[in-house]
Order: structure tokens, then sequence, then C-alpha cells
């Protein structure tokens, strides 16, 4: 039996500070992603699954699901390995959607730390964060706050 202690990959409470920022990688939207989202979720809005009808709209062409590139931007969040093990839940999230995102369209997102409040009764506290969704050409598509529940460091 080994004595190796198991360290999680992600950040402490302790360890965010305010003024502390991420890109995350990028992603390109595809047409599987917005099919698949439509069935998990049940939305199959016209503007999202049928080409024909989206070509006579506004847009002149397919939009992904606005929720389907939150979930996104949170799984590359995710993927920076931040919160990998010490994240105990996603408490908030207020957000703005901007810009259409179009299949094709290659979106990453910049995660601004502001703020932390520490909870102690739940085991570490509030870390506070501003997210932007950007495109390739580097235009705000989607932007945000979220508010995650991160583990303190073990005594």
């Amino acid at each position: 039996m080994s004595d190796l202690t198991f360290r999680p990959r992600g950040r402490y409470f302790e360890e965010f500070e305010a003024g502390q920022s991420v890109m995350t990688a990028g992603r390109t939207i595809t047409e599987s992603d917005i099919v698949s989202f439509a069935g998990l979720s049940g939305d199959y809005n016209q503007l999202h699954v049928d080409a024909v009808y989206a070509a006579g709209g506004e847009f002149g062409k397919r939009v992904a699901h606005g929720l389907l590139i939150v979930s996104i931007t949170i799984g590359l969040i995710v993927q920076t390995g931040l919160m990998e093990g010490t994240v105990i839940a996603f408490r908030e999230l207020d957000w703005k959607f901007s810009l259409p995102v179009m299949i094709g369209e290659t979106i990453r997102a910049k995660v601004e730390f502001t703020e932390k409040k520490a909870l102690p009764r739940l085991g570490g506290g509030s870390i506070f964060a501003k997210v932007s969704v950007l495109n390739q050409d580097d235009r705000v598509v989607q932007r945000g706050n979220v508010v995650l529940l991160v583990r303190s460091k073990p005594d």
C-alpha cells in the first residue's frame, strides 16, 4: 500500500484571488452538437434544426441554441482543470446572449475571477467569476457571471 495522498488537480478556495483570469481552449460548434442538444432538450425550434426555414430568417442559416453555448462554455471552463476535484457545486448563473453562434464557428471563454466569499459551514467558499464567450473573430457572443462553491484546503 502506498502512502501517497491524493491531491486534486483543481484549485482550492484559498488559491483563487480576485483579478486572476484564464482563457479556455477553443471549441468549434458542429451540426451534430445542435442536433444532439435538440434531442436532449426537446428544443426543436426551426431556427436550430430546419436549414430551409432558417435560410429565410434573420440570420440566413441555422443558429446554435443559446443554452448549448452556455453548456459548452461551462465544459470548456471545467477542462482548464481549475475545478477538477475541488468544485462542490455550481450555485448561480446570470447570463446575456449578444450574438448568434452558427455551425462552424469556434468559441472560447475568458474567465475573470472577481471576488470570493468564505463559507466554512459548507466546507469551502463561493468563487465569483465574470465570463466572456468569444467567437473566432474575438467578438463577445455571450457573457455573464457565475458563482461556484469550491472546497477549502484540507487541514
